[in-house]
Order: structure tokens, then C-alpha cells, then sequence
């Protein structure tokens, strides 16, 4: 856990990245390279290993994108390329069978999904990430991810539809696009510059579209980090059904 006293500099320093995710590196310093074209998110696995029967509503290309080694895929599956709206199904694999859990309602950026995210165009990143650490202003609820407790994950403000965003940071999963894994998900290092954004999660649903994150209820959060394993691999697939579908 951070020091109270950095915690609140952190705060009053970093405003944008507690105003929804996905704006961290808008407050965060520029550096060489911030055009540069983002790496592959995940490698996908040789031609000939063995795979698992396919996840529903996931294509070839996509499907070639999650590591042969995960064990455990979060789908955040969008209605449209545009709409803020999506469904987050968590899948385990089985004696090389995806056995789905509930699908949950959830909310993504307020414009819908883009293939090459920036700061400030109101879209999730679209692909295939892994989830590493976790954190959130609430203790730790049994995490099986390294778990980050700090103030620096208050969530003051309102959202685009004029509601509270009290308590979305509550808990989160940090989605590793444009991060360091293996850090909190407060860590403001960006691979790939600051222009591609930066600070997406994972988080408790407020009630209305995010800056690029993915939320679910309270209860939905709780029940992520008490499930993902580092051991199994977790990754997130994230994008609109078409995406998805390649």
C-alpha cells in the first residue's frame, strides 16, 4: 500500500486519470515514439499446437491471438463498433473445452471500440490482453492477482450521463494495453508513448459508458479477482461482436 500522503499528491496531480479510465497518460509527460505503431498484443501460438474447441462468437484470427497457455479468457464482446454497451463472459478452459460462466452486462468507451486507441477518442482498445495485478481503494477481497490497496484509486466526479463515479475504482483488473505487467495498475509507464492512452481497466460499473475501460457490477469485480489465477493465465479478448468474429 502506498503512503496516504503520496497517495493524495498522486491525486491532486493526477485528476484525469480518476475522472474514468483510460486517462492517465493524458496527464502523464510525452516521449519520443508516441506514433509509433503499436506491437502485436499477445503472440499468437504455434500452427501445430493443440487448441480447445473455440469460444462462441470468437473467429480464427482472433482466436490464433490468445496464448496457447491461458487457461482462463475474460470476453467483453461490444454490440456495436459505436455503442458503449457490451457483455463480459468469463471462460475456463477444461480438459481442453471453454466452459463458460454468467454473462454479465457491462459498459465500455463512450464511442464504442477502435483498432489503434488514442488519448481521448472515447473508444476501448480492441484485442487480446493479459491481466496481471489488480487493485482498488476498497482491501483486498481475496485477489489471486497481486493486489495494489491505495487511496490513489479514488474515483471522484460524474460520468457522461451525469452519474456518480463514487466507487468505480473500488476494485479493478488492470487490462495490460500500453503497461508495464508486473506493476500496479496506478503505474503510468506507456510502451508504447502517451498518445496511445493508457490506464485501462477492468472496474465497477457506474451506471453509463467509460473513457476505455470495461465495468461490471461490484459483485461481477469481486468475483474476477477471486477467480483469476495467475497460475491459468488470464487474458482479456475485448471488442465488438464483428471484431471478434474474424
Amino acid at each position: 500500500m502506498i503512503h496516504r500522503r503520496a497517495a493524495v499528491a498522486l491525486l491532486s496531480a493526477s485528476p484525469l486519470l480518476l475522472s474514468g479510465c483510460g486517462g492517465g497518460a493524458e496527464a502523464a509527460p510525452s516521449r519520443p515514439g508516441d506514433d509509433r505503431p503499436a506491437p502485436a498484443p499477445a503472440s499468437p501460438a504455434p500452427v501445430n499446437s493443440p487448441r480447445p474447441a473455440g469460444i462462441p462468437g470468437i473467429g480464427p484470427r482472433t482466436t490464433a491471438a490468445i496464448p496457447e497457455r491461458a487457461e482462463q479468457v475474460v470476453v467483453a464482446s461490444g454490440r456495436g463498433r459505436n455503442s458503449p454497451l457490451s457483455t463480459v463472459v468469463l471462460y475456463e478452459r477444461d480438459d481442453d473445452v471453454w466452459r463458460p460462466g454468467a454473462s454479465w452486462p457491462a459498459h465500455n468507451g463512450k464511442d464504442g471500440w477502435s483498432e489503434h486507441h488514442v488519448v481521448g477518442d472515447l473508444r476501448s482498445p480492441v484485442g487480446v490482453y493479459g491481466l496481471t495485478d489488480a487493485g482498488g481503494l476498497l482491501a483486498d477481497p481475496g485477489s489471486r492477482l497481486p493486489y495494489h490497496h491505495s487511496y490513489g484509486f479514488t474515483s471522484p466526479g460524474t460520468g457522461f450521463e451525469g452519474e456518480s463515479l463514487e466507487g468505480s475504482f473500488d476494485y479493478v483488473v488492470a487490462i495490460n494495453y500500453n503497461r508495464l505487467p508486473g506493476t500496479s495498475p496506478l503505474d503510468w509507464t506507456r510502451p508504447m508513448g502517451a498518445k496511445r492512452g493508457g490506464g485501462v481497466w477492468l472496474h465497477v460499473d457506474h451506471g453509463g459508458p467509460t473513457h476505455a475501460c470495461v465495468s461490471v457490477a461490484k459483485a461481477h469485480m469481486k468475483e474476477l479477482l477471486r477467480t483469476l489465477d495467475p497460475d491459468r493465465h488470464p487474458v482479456v479478448v475485448m471488442g465488438y461482436a464483428g471484431w471478434l468474429a474474424r
